[in-house]
């Protein structure tokens, strides 16, 4: 699998454009911002996007969904939850000074339990709450890797105090994902470093109770 990561905005948050090895075809999470480094990057690997996946719809990780959406005529999925908040963005964002941002009316929603057959690609779609209330998680098992948004960091984990973040909701969501995958499990991130779950498990200061 060949990731390519890019951090854009003015909170540093991660977007990913991945695809097989040599494949023209690819897909893109959380394009956040920064819309023109994105298709420009999508324009030099020549490769068509088959589709945009969202882990959440926090401004940070959306901000660039519509005119990447535009410009590629990729289809958008989106949490079943959140929705309406990305077709609605501008509503949605907490602090002044952000955006503006262009809202979307997502083609596809996610609640959980799907597999996504993409790019070449079979997709498991993990549902993790707590740092948003509809917020997922990307897992390619074959690759053993995950695309984490904000629930799982390099030491670190999602907030939880904006609307509809729940810390034992969000520590069950992690607690789910280290017990049902390999701890090699590569962890793409929505902001800071890779990781892997196993180091997460063992040295992460959030996931003591985890570790016990």
């Amino acid at each position: 699998m060949d990731v390519r990561m890019f951090t854009v905005g003015p909170v540093a948050e991660n977007s990913y454009i991945f695809r097989r090895d040599g494949s023209d075809r690819a897909l893109i999470v959380d394009p956040g911002e920064e819309a023109p480094k994105l298709l420009a990057a999508i324009d030099q690997l020549g490769v068509t996007l088959d589709g945009i996946l969202l882990t959440h719809t926090h401004f940070d990780h959306v901000g660039a969904v519509a005119p990447v959406a535009k410009a590629t005529g990729a289809e958008v999925w989106v949490p079943q939850l959140e929705k309406p908040v990305l077709a609605d963005i501008m509503s949605f964002v907490p602090w002044p000074g952000f955006g503006p941002y262009e809202s979307w009316d997502a083609e596809h929603t996610v609640a959980g339990g799907e597999t996504l057959e993409l790019a070449g690609f079979q997709i498991e779609v993990i549902f993790t709450p707590g740092h948003s209330p509809g917020h997922v998680t990307y897992s390619i098992a074959d690759e053993a890797a995950v695309f984490s948004g904000d629930v799982l960091f390099q030491g670190s984990v999602g907030r939880t105090d904006l609307p509809g973040g729940d810390w034992p909701t969000l520590l069950d969501s992690i607690r789910g994902l280290v017990d049902s995958l390999p701890e090699e499990t590569q962890v793409f991130p929505g902001h800071m470093g890779l990781t892997s779950l196993g180091a997460e498990r063992a040295t992460n200061p959030f996931l003591a109770e985890l570790a016990r």
